[in-house]
């Protein structure tokens, strides 16, 4: 933990000082990101560059309005649905994510339109067989 700065000495001979005795302790030494190239500094500047850097880190989501995360949802089920191992699998993503999309059509949520229809699980097995 750093000190307080002395009484009489200026702030900047104070942080040199202490920059310089970190220094020799060796508190420098194998830092994160030494030796590698700077990021690229082409792109206009973000001032909340270390937000994303840290939601990026940390596997967070941005949060979507309701209607587009529920359109989220139907895609990535349609993914899972392609990686489905049996058809009870396969009409479980189904049905669960149609379950959400009935629910959003009766009670339409807040922000852009839904504009979504429940999927088609018959539709979905038969393409899901014929990519077996």
């Amino acid at each position: 933990m750093t000190e307080r700065k002395p009484p009489g000495v200026t702030f900047e001979s104070w942080v040199d000082k202490q920059i310089r005795e970190a220094m020799e302790r060796g508190e420098f030494d194998n830092l994160e990101g030494f030796g590698k190239p700077l990021p690229d500094d082409s792109v206009p500047y973000d001032d909340l560059w270390w937000v994303r850097r840290t939601m990026h880190r940390e596997g967070i989501a941005p949060v979507l309005p309701p209607a587009l995360a529920l359109r989220k949802e139907a895609e990535d089920a349609r993914a899972a649905v392609e990686r489905a191992a049996s058809e009870a699998e396969v009409r479980r993503i189904v049905a669960d994510v149609n379950e959400r999309i009935t629910a959003a059509l009766r009670r339409p949520p807040a922000g852009p339109p839904l504009r979504l229809a429940p999927l088609d699980a018959e539709e979905l097995v038969r393409q899901w067989r014929a990519g077996r």
